[in-house]
């Protein structure tokens, strides 16, 4: 089984990013992990493609936005929360419509 490839928090930019955050299909993805932890592939794809889904992964594992990780034969997918809030801070707070804390 081939691994995946994920960039290193210093390499997130926040244009891809931005970009995989644009398509409803990766963000209900994203809102789902937010909400729920790590899931897998199967409990992400909301009765979307194998193909479709397989796409939209790639792209949000790209961007760094989500880490995905062989556990036997499923791929269990988590948010890269503490990466992106330290580089791009109140970006998913805002994406997700969560109140931001005042300091």
């Amino acid at each position: 089984m081939r691994s995946f490839k994920h960039p290193k928090r210093d390499d997130i930019e926040l244009t891809r990013v931005l970009y995989a955050l644009s398509d409803p299909a990766r963000l209900d993805v994203v809102r789902q992990l937010a909400a729920e932890g790590a899931c897998t592939c199967a409990a992400l794809d909301g009765g979307r493609p194998k193909s479709s889904m397989s796409h939209h992964f790639r792209v949000l594992r790209e961007a760094g936005v989500i880490f995905t990780e062989h556990e036997g034969p499923t791929h269990v997918n988590e948010l890269r929360r503490d990466d992106l809030d330290n580089l791009f801070p109140g970006l998913l707070a805002s994406v997700l419509g969560e109140r931001i804390k005042k300091r």
